[in-house]
């Protein structure tokens, strides 16, 4: 048996021939022929190719396409010289009717069926393997002489035809702080898989045990390793499954086709605003998010914008820095998402909400809902028909794209509030996958519910914040607190995301296509003056009232609040909007 190592720097060419003479001894690929392209292979009649080829385009992340051959050919002069397909993978999988009917070590016994036959030549992450080692990342599976672990998940590709099948990912374990390294190291090498697909606990990719790989051997995490997912060409293989085919043929998984191409050679750099970072969006469990460097750059502009602190009430002490951006990647991808509001400081009115909080709450509801988050907002028993009746006025008046369901806390105990939370209670089903909080009291050190003013309005509040203290023990909801300005900041910041490529393309896992179509719609649902206006309007004749800061006369920068309020508005809305060039 030939060990990786010592075929690590071999020519390809000399490997094919070894591998072609079927005494090598090579049980997998990985590690050899380093610094080369190599390739999954699907071998399908030709009646199958083209509908293959669309989605092989569709699904580029895990099927990236090197070389479609016509009708019977068995070599490949595009990707290398005197090669045979036939001979010169290690080991096939044959297929009848999608079943595996067998591994085998040669297809020369099948060569009158090939004339009807293309082959499809994929590309493979064993390809930048090399990549990676000369990054400093240690490649786990190849220290341990070991295939790499692949998995079958829970993410559909996007089917064509008779083709319909899940996503399958590689995953390799990487030093927590070699995140990055990992990801700029790979996001160029499109054509071999590109960038991670999911970085952090495997469960929420439907992989359920790492020590139980679908295909090939189960790699060790060494302490301070994360598990990164990259998308796999054994994608392929499920395909072939899933078509029926009487007869199809691939690569036995990690026993790849090996190329002449230098991986490098056809690897652009990316430009510094494209370049991909990765941040941890969730603890329990662990979930990393990538964005590009331009995008963090436009939140961070966000969160200095929103850190303007009108009256200096000593608000600046309660920001965080950084957990805007931390706060929408997590938002990105949530699929259902509660926000609360609601803060009663003119607690001798009728009704005692100020303008504030409201506004904020449908900005963000307005922009997760084009992005088709399921949005529950979640008010005081008190103000519960009065907070129905101001949504269903925003959706006549254009400030709401549609109702968004409102909810009030009945809950009176842990158990109840747990029930509210999660489905029948149970805290591995969660009805909520982000709680966000704005402009709203919680419970202080003396027990009391106090507005800005110290003054307490326990008797106008349910206790919603413990909810939050509540989802802190329960894995996968995450918590935020904004201001009203926040409210309008997280909209913005979301457009962002949306629109970034490389976060777009990890949030889809590297399957289906880009969402351009969208931007448009997207940047209708960003928060505007206007829309503030006709809200303001709305609100006034609930006889709504502005809070301590309008009713003061307060200034920023020489202008009065609501004039301030407004120009807030348009400069976190132009920042969104501009061009990533000028952000260079």
């Amino acid at each position: 048996m030939l060990c990786a190592k010592s075929l690590q720097h071999s020519h390809p060419a000399a490997i094919r021939a070894l591998i072609r003479s079927k005494n090598h001894g090579i049980k997998n690929t990985s590690g050899i022929a380093a610094g080369y392209k190599q390739a999954n292979i699907v071998i399908l009649h030709k009646t199958l190719a083209d509908d293959f080829e669309a989605f092989s385009h569709a699904n580029n992340g895990p099927l990236p396409l090197l070389y479609r051959s016509p009708p019977g050919e068995w070599t490949c002069p595009k990707l290398a010289e005197d090669s045979d397909i036939r001979t010169d993978c290690p080991e096939y999988c044959m297929f009848e009717n999608g079943n595996f009917a067998g591994s085998i070590p040669s297809l020369m016994s099948h060569s009158e069926e090939f004339e009807d036959m293309v082959t499809f030549y994929l590309g493979c992450s064993f390809s930048f393997e090399q990549t990676l080692r000369q990054a400093g990342i240690p490649v786990r599976n190849v220290e341990q002489d070991r295939n790499v672990s692949m998995y079958k998940t829970s993410v559909p590709c996007c089917g064509v035809g008779r083709f319909q099948c899940p996503l399958v990912v590689t995953m390799r374990p990487v030093p927590e702080g070699m995140l990055d390294a990992a990801t700029q190291a790979t996001h160029p090498a499109s054509d071999v898989h590109g960038a991670p697909v999911h970085i952090g606990y495997p469960g929420l990719i439907g992989v359920e045990d790492l020590s139980r790989p679908d295909y090939g051997d189960a790699v060790e995490l060494q302490p301070g390793d994360v598990p990164v997912f990259w998308a796999c060409g054994v994608t392929g293989v499920e395909a072939v499954r899933s078509c029926k085919s009487p007869l199809a043929f691939t690569h036995s998984p990690g026993c790849m086709f090996l190329s002449d191409c230098e991986e490098r050679a056809s690897a652009p750099r990316p430009s510094a605003a494209d370049t991909p970072l990765a941040f941890r969006v969730a603890r329990e469990p662990l979930h990393y998010s990538l964005v590009s460097a331009s995008a963090v750059q436009r939140i961070r502009a966000l969160e200095t914008l929103i850190r303007t602190e009108p009256g200096q009430r000593g608000n600046r002490a309660l920001f965080l820095p950084n957990e805007l951006l931390k706060a929408c990647l997590s938002l990105s991808h949530a699929n259902s998402v509660l926000i609360t509001t609601g803060f009663p400081t003119l607690y001798n009115r009728n009704p005692p909400e100020e303008t504030d909080g409201l506004p904020g709450a449908l900005a963000m509801a307005t922009m997760l809902q084009v992005l088709n988050k399921q949005v529950v907002i979640v008010t005081d028993n008190r103000a519960f028909d009065f907070s129905k009746r101001i949504i269903h006025d925003a959706v006549d008046q254009g400030v709401l794209n549609s109702e968004v369901p409102v909810r009030s806390l009945q809950a009176t105990s842990p158990t109840s509030v747990f029930g509210f939370l999660c489905q029948e209670g149970e805290t591995s089903a969660p009805r909520y996958d982000h709680l966000v909080a704005i402009e709203r009291a919680s419970m202080a050190a003396d027990g009391n519910y106090n507005n800005a003013r110290k003054v307490n309005i326990q008797h106008l509040v349910d206790p919603i914040d413990t909810l939050f203290t509540t989802a802190r023990s329960i894995p996968g909801i995450t918590t935020t607190g904004v201001s009203n300005w926040g409210g309008y900041a997280v909209a913005c910041a979301l457009y962002i995301l949306s629109c970034c490529p490389v976060h777009d393309r990890y949030r889809r896992k590297a399957v289906g296509f880009p969402q351009h179509t969208q931007h448009s719609s997207w940047a209708s649902a960003l928060p505007s003056v206007r829309k503030e206006e006709k809200l303001l309007e709305i609100l006034e004749q609930y006889d709504v009232r502005s809070g301590a800061a309008g009713n003061l006369g307060l200034e920023v920068d020489g202008l009065r609040f609501h004039d301030a309020h407004s120009t807030m508005i348009q400069q976190l809305v132009d920042i969104a909007l501009q061009p990533t060039a000028s952000l260079c």
